[in-house]
């Protein structure tokens, strides 16, 4: 795409905070539906495909039609874990997390457009190595309870606003971010907020606009 969603930090001042997609794991019957109604909603910068237990032939005929949609809206489309699906599919780009790969291996395979993010939790060495490797974006977290995934790290706001002033490559928060719960994660200094069970556990559309009125302020 013609304005990555992390080339737009390559800048003295960083842009408002953005919405971050991340799918549940079933994306299949009506969820392009969904997401279509989502990305029609609001602002969103990047849709993260997060699919788990299937094979690659299944993930890539699911993935296809959000893809599409992603396109169209001019979303990123970025694939959770896998560096053979990124590549197979075509993908903006690839999220890693400490166990799915290196950014090296990522940066080799999927060129250098690709975008690559990489989980961090909440070690500042981890988000240093990430950026010395080479990565795209940093993500932290979680920083809220969920329901999402198993989480064994609790960051706190203030690792944002420690990498936001040092580093311009930048960085994602995640977990159980709500539209109520955003703000201090968003004064922070947060360049994203990953959210997926705060839009897809009710009505999506609303929920991307509530997450747009609390960015917007």
């Amino acid at each position: 795409m013609d304005d990555d969603f992390a080339s737009q930090f390559a800048r003295d001042r960083r842009p408002l905070c953005q919405l971050y997609l991340i799918s549940p794991l079933d994306v299949g019957g009506g969820f392009p539906e969904r997401l279509a109604r989502a990305l029609d909603a609001g602002s969103v910068a990047a849709f993260q495909f997060r699919v788990k237990g299937i094979d690659q032939h299944a993930a890539v005929a699911l993935a296809e039609p959000l893809q599409r949609i992603c396109a169209d809206a001019d979303v990123n489309f970025i694939v959770n874990d896998s560096i053979s699906l990124a590549k197979r599919i075509g993908a903006d780009g690839v999220h890693l997390g400490q166990g799915d790969g290196d950014v090296r291996e990522a940066r080799e395979v999927l060129g250098r457009e690709a975008q690559i993010g990489v989980t961090c939790h909440d070690s500042r060495h981890l988000a240093m190595e990430a950026g010395e490797a080479g990565a795209d974006y940093v993500a932290f977290g979680a920083f809220y309870p969920t329901t999402t995934k198993e989480v064994s790290h609790r960051a706190e706001p203030s690792i944002i606003g420690w990498w936001t002033t040092l580093f311009p490559a930048p960085c994602v928060a995640i977990g159980g971010i709500t539209p109520e719960n955003a703000p201090p994660l968003i004064a922070a200094g947060a360049d994203f907020l990953a959210v997926s069970s705060a839009v897809w556990s009710g009505d999506e559309a609303e929920a991307v606009r509530a997450f747009g009125r609390v960015i917007t302020g």
